[in-house]
């Protein structure tokens, strides 16, 4: 159906009227991982205001055939990739270890800028995936919020895929450090944390930052 990506954008957009438990605005964030330009323009004319890539190479490709919208970075950084997002990036999700946050400060302040990030933890402490630990998650905020080129913005989270009752306590985890932090500095306004298959119990603990892929686009071909 021609009209597939603006009927789901119309319906999860209608979804997350209402916001999170704590009052605050929902940001959906399309997930952009292998969709064409044209896909994303007309997720962006439908009502879509921000968007993330996975891939360095994806998001350079792409940058010059996105018209609007905000840019994210929401997956794996290498260090020598850095260079070709600072500037063009309006949010680095994915900062998930000191190195990488060096970098993009280095790089930050040569272009005479500060980057906005998030930190991401390691929420179910998976081998597989990368992010501070949950336990490391303030002292991290502290290191990185003290970094000159930086303005931490917040957190991110991917789920492990578990059940529910294994799951609450890790959303009220992340949401728990959010509000530390919320405390610490007025620059704290996102929990990035709900992917296409979790986000309405993210969202109901306290995420307010969403990263969809499939229910934006539908499934991959």
């Amino acid at each position: 159906m021609t009209n597939e990506i603006e009927r789901r954008v119309a319906a999860l957009l209608k979804t997350l009227e209402g916001g999170n438990p704590f009052g605050e605005k929902i940001t959906l964030v399309a997930a952009t991982k292998t969709r064409t330009a044209e896909e994303i323009n007309r997720a962006i004319c439908a009502g879509i205001t921000d968007v993330g890539e996975n891939r360095v190479q994806e998001f350079c490709l792409k940058y010059g055939d996105v018209h609007g919208g905000r840019r994210h970075f929401i997956g794996h950084l290498q260090l020598n990739k850095v260079k070709y997002l600072v500037g063009k990036v309006c949010l680095f999700q994915s900062v998930d270890r000191d190195g990488l946050a060096a970098e993009i400060a280095r790089l930050s302040l040569r272009a005479g800028l500060v980057s906005d990030i998030l930190i991401q933890i390691n929420i179910g402490r998976e081998a597989t995936k990368g992010g501070y630990l949950p336990a490391e998650g303030m002292d991290a905020f502290r290191r990185l919020a003290a970094t000159e080129g930086l303005r931490v913005k917040g957190f991110m989270a991917m789920l492990p895929r578990a059940g529910e009752d294994e799951l609450l306590p890790l959303c009220d985890g992340m949401r728990a450090l959010y509000e530390r932090a919320k405390e610490v500095s007025p620059d704290v306004e996102f929990l990035s944390m709900g992917m296409s298959g979790d986000f309405p119990l993210c969202i109901s603990r306290g995420a307010n930052m969403i990263r969809l892929g499939t229910a934006v686009f539908g499934e991959r071909t």
